[in-house]
């Protein structure tokens, strides 16, 4: 499997695999948590401008599910975790610094099953709690942030662009690869280990990791020669195969059922895939020729493909007989509101987000539908007041704040616009932009002494932030 994070291997100093720190032995060999965190943040930030993070809130909000039950078994209950969606279509998972874990949209695809795919992200979670990077880049914490956000960069350009991403890492000096190799493997080992016990712990099938194992081995050769050489996949062996089918075989067997949202969320990335008469083309051969893990999803698929290329009405279609196979479920609650307003039926789509939202009013793709609806109907008013208390419940979306911020555009209240984009910068890790918002909002002549003083204070508390981090 290739992970992301063996690019901080290449920027660790070398060590020989008979010296490796004991993980007990912290404060001389790992970074301090807050450092981790404060590196990881950085690269996200990097990883949000290459414009390759998934920012549909459905399929982020799906992962951080799926990531957090897991999270929740790992041995080490204290790690803060952030996981996000990369639209890549190669098999693959990473872990970065302090916590963050990125899959892939390919990865989603090609799992068989849910338990596949959690098992994966439970390997991630192993890497992260045995605190793997910090192993390796404590020794050069205060030098290698620039060089670690250019290689993640760098590794996300590899797939579209080797001669470009090998450009972009050439000043790194990347030592020699073999020499750190048994060190890596036994990190592969370890992240096993501990993943198949979070993986049986958190209710899959543990039979699911050596099963995809096989599919993600398959996965590296396909695309091995994609990228330059120090960028490649480590590769999986057939022993990390079969040590994890041993392991298996001391676990009592469980058969565990796919959720629909697994389903779902795989439909909805094949749908948005390509051009919208394809994704029609397969989801309409899938019916006709029953070639479909679960019908439901593959209709709902179908009408998200249809209101891409416009066909409204068929749409509409696929969706009643959604809701003539399923429960109500919020997904297909979003589908639906978003037919009625690309059919110009702007009232009833707001009236389905508002009825949707009583019944689902922690599901953020209904939250952030009816904002943007509201937004584009100019009904300012209404979408800050319903904004503001979105905020309560929702404290860390940052698109919230960006939305917000579109509402006092639109109500000419700079001061409050500046300021809500400020915020919306924080949640994206950019503390340099959220600054130049703050001091904008207080340049902006509109506020009252009451806001003023607001902005101030939390200008005065990023400013400190920064000087926190540069710092360290």
């Amino acid at each position: 499997m290739r992970h992301l994070w063996f690019a901080f291997m290449l920027l660790a100093p070398l060590a020989r695999a008979e010296g490796l720190p004991d993980l007990g032995d912290y404060a001389q060999t790992v970074l301090p948590p807050q450092e981790e965190r404060r590196i990881g943040e950085e690269i996200m930030r990097e990883i949000r401008a290459s414009g390759q993070l998934v920012a549909d809130v459905e399929v982020a909000d799906y992962l951080g599910a799926l990531g957090y039950r897991l999270a929740s078994n790992s041995p080490d209950n204290r790690q803060a975790f952030t996981f996000f969606v990369i639209q890549d279509p190669t098999i693959n998972a990473f872990a970065l610094p302090g916590g963050f874990i990125g899959v892939h949209t390919g990865l989603i695809q090609s799992a068989r099953s849910e338990s596949e795919l959690a098992s994966v992200v439970a390997h991630e979670i192993g890497h992260v709690v045995q605190r793997h990077l910090a192993r390796m880049v404590a020794q050069q914490r205060r030098d290698t942030l620039p060089s670690i956000a250019a290689m993640a960069v760098a590794i996300l350009m590899a797939r579209a662009n080797p001669e470009l991403a090998k450009a972009g890492v050439s000043a790194v000096q990347a030592g020699t690869v073999q020499r750190q190799l048994d060190y890596t493997r036994e990190h592969e080992r370890e992240a096993d280990r501990i993943g198949l016990q979070i993986l049986h712990d958190s209710g899959f099938d543990v039979r699911a990791m050596p099963a995809f194992f096989e599919t993600l081995l398959k996965g590296t050769r396909f695309h091995e020669g994609s990228a330059p050489s120090f960028l490649r996949t480590h590769p999986l062996t057939t022993e990390r195969i079969a040590d994890v089918a041993n392991r298996v075989e001391q676990l009592p067997y469980r058969q565990v059922p796919d959720s629909l949202e697994f389903h779902l969320i795989r439909a909805k990335l094949r749908a948005m895939q390509g051009a919208p008469a394809d994704a029609v083309q397969f989801f309409e051969e899938g019916l006709r020729n029953g070639t479909y893990a679960m019908e439901s999803a593959q209709r709902y698929g179908l009408a998200l493909a249809l209101l891409r290329s416009h066909e409204l009405e068929r749409a509409q279609h696929e969706i009643d007989t959604l809701r003539s196979q399923l429960p109500r479920h919020p997904m297909v609650e979003v589908l639906a509101a978003q037919v009625l307003s690309a059919a110009g039926h702007v009232r009833e789509a707001l009236a389905s987000y508002r009825e949707a939202l009583a019944l689902f009013p922690k599901h953020r793709g209904l939250v952030h539908g009816y904002a943007e609806l509201l937004l584009l109907e100019r009904q300012a008013e209404e979408a800050v007041r319903f904004l503001r208390e979105q905020q309560l419940v929702f404290p860390n979306d940052g698109y919230l704040y960006q939305l917000q911020s579109q509402a006092y555009t639109q109500l000419g209240k700079n001061l409050l616009r500046h300021q809500a984009q400020g915020e919306a910068y924080v949640r994206a890790y950019d503390l340099a932009g959220a600054v130049n918002q703050m001091e904008l909002a207080l340049k902006s002549g509109d506020g009252d002494f009451y806001q003023l003083s607001i902005v101030e204070a939390r200008l005065k508390e990023l400013r400190q932030l920064m000087g926190d981090t540069k710092k360290r």
